[in-house]
């Protein structure tokens, strides 16, 4: 996963997401983690199994009673 500072992203936001090839990429603020910036399809496949996760939660409990 490419690493990069806040600084960078700020200097050429569109570049680094172009160089990453759409894979996520970690952000740094002074030596610490601070987010990952995904591509937006990644994002939207991540959302889509969330709600399936919490589709299936309801449909298990509402077949328990």
């Amino acid at each position: 996963m490419p690493i990069t500072s806040i600084s960078e992203i700020k200097r050429n936001p569109s570049a680094l997401i172009e160089q990453a090839m759409g894979e996520p990429i970690v952000i740094v603020n002074n030596n610490t983690l601070s987010a990952y910036l995904v591509p937006s399809e990644t994002f939207e496949k991540m959302m889509e199994l969330l709600d399936g996760i919490k589709l299936n939660r309801l449909c298990d409990e509402r077949t328990k009673d």
